[in-house]
């Protein structure tokens, strides 16, 4: 008589997290077990680049959607209702034995709670990290306490999640999925780069990628000191768009109109978890306030402007400049970075 397998499930929902997520599932996929790949959010939008796509032209299958309507609205607490019902009805109508996900999105929080109503073990990486400056912070305690196991990327992670009341033996320090992840990828030239998009990645140019401080910013205010400072340096800039935080989409619609006027600094829905990596090794420094800067631009010894407060509390290399959001501290963070 065989033994039933064990089916595994892995959700991903932008493409910073399907990133750090690809060598879990290339290490899953080497057990007899079976794994499914459940995409939802930014993956399935157009207004976000439709990462399904780069997706399957990596060579992995996706089992399962639950599309959100980003494209419409950045309403969280509408989107986060829709994700909630969308994970609830594929839940009773699928059986799982371990639920995977990682990190703090929101999307992630309506599946773990989705899950954890259906008696589903849930394995949460990137437990236990500290961003004080958005709403994921409280996100990421939430699920950390709907998860059976639990993956930090560092010692002091760990240390949190279990005085979160964990218990120490499913809390397991594993290091940041983000340097592993460089290391296995196979990174593309600048001249390969220049031939996908329309933009000169042989030229001196900033990496930008600016998202909604959810607690207490302005991100009206902010985007605009961030413009006007990146004006100011007369650089050649890559954007790659804001999440679908609320107040995304006018972030994205403000950097639009800003490269409109300025030929030689483009906007990209998404480059794709490659590509990016790639830019990022190319670029004179990554400004912003994605976590890609802290988490990643390190391995490559880029220099990073931080802006605000949204990764505050991350443990950060010596290669972070931190700024305040207004128009002078960023241009001279970005003169610092780039001298």
């Amino acid at each position: 008589m065989h033994k039933k397998k064990r089916k595994i499930a892995i959700i991903s929902s932008t493409r910073a997290d399907f990133g750090l997520l690809r060598p879990v599932i290339d290490e899953l996929n080497k057990f007899d077990i079976e794994s499914k790949l459940i995409v939802t959010g930014t993956h399935l939008s157009k207004n976000f680049g439709l990462n399904r796509e780069e997706i399957i032209s990596q060579g992995y299958s996706i089992d399962f959607e639950i599309p959100l309507p980003m494209d419409f609205t950045d309403n969280r607490k509408q989107l986060f209702g829709d994700a909630f019902n969308g994970f609830s009805l594929l839940f009773t109508e699928n059986s799982f034995d371990l639920l995977v996900v990682l990190g703090d999105r929101f999307e992630i929080l309506s599946a773990s709670l989705a899950a954890f109503l259906s008696d589903i073990p849930i394995a949460h990486i990137s437990g236990g990290d500290v961003t004080t400056g958005a709403k994921d912070d409280a996100f990421r305690h939430c699920i950390t306490k709907l998860s059976y196991l639990h993956f930090s990327s560092t010692e002091e992670a760990r240390t949190r999640i279990i005085q979160l009341g964990e218990s120490p033996d499913r809390v397991f320090f594993v290091g940041g999925l983000g340097a592993e992840n460089i290391e296995k990828i196979s990174l593309v030239t600048p001249d390969e780069l220049s031939r996908r998009f329309d933009f000169d990645f042989n030229q001196r140019f900033l990496l930008v990628t600016y998202h909604p401080e959810t607690l207490g910013g302005n991100f009206e205010k902010d985007v605009d000191a961030l413009l006007s400072a990146l004006g100011s340096v007369n650089i050649p800039v890559l954007f790659t768009k804001a999440n679908a935080d609320e107040g995304g989409i006018f972030i994205n619609e403000k950097i639009a109109n800003y490269c409109n006027s300025r030929p030689s600094s483009i906007l990209v829905d998404s480059l794709g978890t490659i590509n990016y990596l790639s830019a990022m090794k190319c670029c004179l420094a990554v400004v912003g306030n994605s976590s890609s800067g802290i988490v990643e631009a390190p391995s490559f010894r880029v220099p990073v402007v931080n802006i605000g407060n949204r990764q505050k509390g991350r443990i950060q290399g010596e290669n972070t400049i931190n700024c305040k959001p207004v128009f002078e501290d960023i241009k001279k963070s970005i003169n610092l970075a780039v001298s």
